[in-house]
């Protein structure tokens, strides 16, 4: 098959992946998160005695009131119809995990691999992506299997695991794909959670009502342990995966402490939303997620660097240093192999369009250094400072 054609409907293919993934984690998200907030808001049965009950909440959405009962363990009888909350969570990972195989797997080299973080083969950086999503759920569920009684050193425990993750992805695989290698195992450990713990557990509890047996009520307490776990892990996994849309963040030279510290700042916040449903707030905890933020953002902040301011004289120098190192892919004709269109569009053919995208070159070629994409064309440090003078002297063109 012609290259340009392959690469066209692989775009396609990737654009509905995409999209399958996106809408499957907003149905998964939002019916975990509806779940949680209902559980954390039910309150004693009132009026009539129903000792099968252990908790009522009544809400209003659509124009119509609603009344949701929840059993302490499970009805006498069971309806033929019984709504099951799986598909949402299987089709998310295996859309995801779509994603990771065609945009980091099948071109490891140019998206998985940086030269200078790891010099691997890319069947190396593969297969190390792919141990780990195992070897990383395997620990997780033990984890969680051996200290189920003991949740807050299980939850440190956890917090640890996940930064020796972070850290270790950061010294193996790109930038950007270490974002994702988090994202993507603790999605795994998520998923998994539904497929091996919970619907498992599910199942248990109306095996055993079909039966006319008293069910055991462990399946489903760690049922919704895991469906705890899976609530807090959201808000991180969903920073990790849109990270690659902000490479300030990733780009840094501590780019797994700065994950880790978004990433808690994420599980603050959840928290915060379930002490909410609790009819509770906390005033510190909102100050400290805040501060997460505020901090890793002064962190990150681009260093004022001095030099001789730049004028319009001193352009064809600059682009001739975007012309040889850009101009590649950024272009309305791009001449890099499986390139097809300009990346987001920015496009560097003209001295109007380098000053229009000035300020994206300079974060992506100066303070993340992520442009050109693994260095392939050789961008040197002076070039990278003439960049940076010429876009802090207001990017002067003839």
């Amino acid at each position: 098959m012609d290259p340009v054609v392959w690469t066209y409907l692989a775009d396609w293919l990737h654009i509905l992946v995409r999209w399958l993934h996106v809408g499957a984690a907003i149905a998964w998200v939002g019916a975990s998160f509806y779940f949680i907030a209902l559980d954390r808001s039910l309150r004693p049965p009132a009026g009539e005695e129903r000792p099968l009950i252990g908790g009522e909440a009544w809400e209003i959405h659509g124009g119509g009131f609603y009344r949701i009962e929840k059993f302490k363990v499970a009805p006498a009888t069971l309806p033929d119809a019984l709504r099951w909350f799986k598909w949402e969570a299987y089709l998310t990972w295996l859309s995801g995990f779509a994603l990771l195989v065609l945009l980091y797997y099948l071109d490891a080299k140019t998206y998985l691999i940086d030269p200078l973080v790891a010099p691997l083969e890319p069947w190396q950086a593969v297969a190390a992506s792919a141990l780990l999503l195992v070897v990383g759920w395997l620990a997780y569920d033990q984890l969680s299997r051996r200290l189920e009684a003991r949740q807050r050193a299980l939850a440190a425990i956890l917090c640890i695991l996940i930064a020796l993750v972070a850290w270790g992805s950061s010294q193996i695989f790109s930038a950007r794909a270490a974002y994702i290698q988090v994202g993507a195992l603790l999605g795994t450990w998520m998923a998994a959670n539904v497929f091996f713990v919970i619907i498992p557990g599910q199942r248990e509890l109306v095996a055993a009502a079909a039966a006319g047996r008293s069910p055991d009520a462990a399946p489903g307490l760690r049922g919704k342990q895991r469906s705890v776990h899976n609530n807090y892990l959201t808000l991180p996994v969903l920073f990790a995966m849109i990270s690659q849309h902000f490479p300030l963040t990733y780009g840094s030279d501590q780019r797994w402490a700065v994950l880790l510290a978004l990433m808690a700042a994420g599980a603050m916040v959840q928290h915060l939303l379930n002490l909410h449903h609790d009819g509770r707030t906390n005033v510190p905890l909102v100050a400290g997620a805040f501060a997460i933020v505020v901090l890793v953002a002064f962190a990150l902040a681009p260093i004022q660097v001095t030099g001789a301011a730049l004028t319009a004289a001193d352009f064809p120098a600059v682009s001739a240093v975007v012309t040889q190192r850009c101009v590649v892919c950024h272009s309305a004709a791009p001449s890099y192999p499986g390139i097809l269109a300009a990346p987001k569009g920015v496009m560097f053919d003209t001295a109007q369009q380098m000053q229009a995208e000035s300020r994206r070159m300079y974060q992506m070629a100066v303070v993340s250094k992520l442009m050109p994409l693994n260095n392939a064309t050789g961008m040197t440090a002076g070039e990278r400072d003439l960049i940076s003078r010429w876009v802090r002297s207001g990017a002067p063109i003839p």
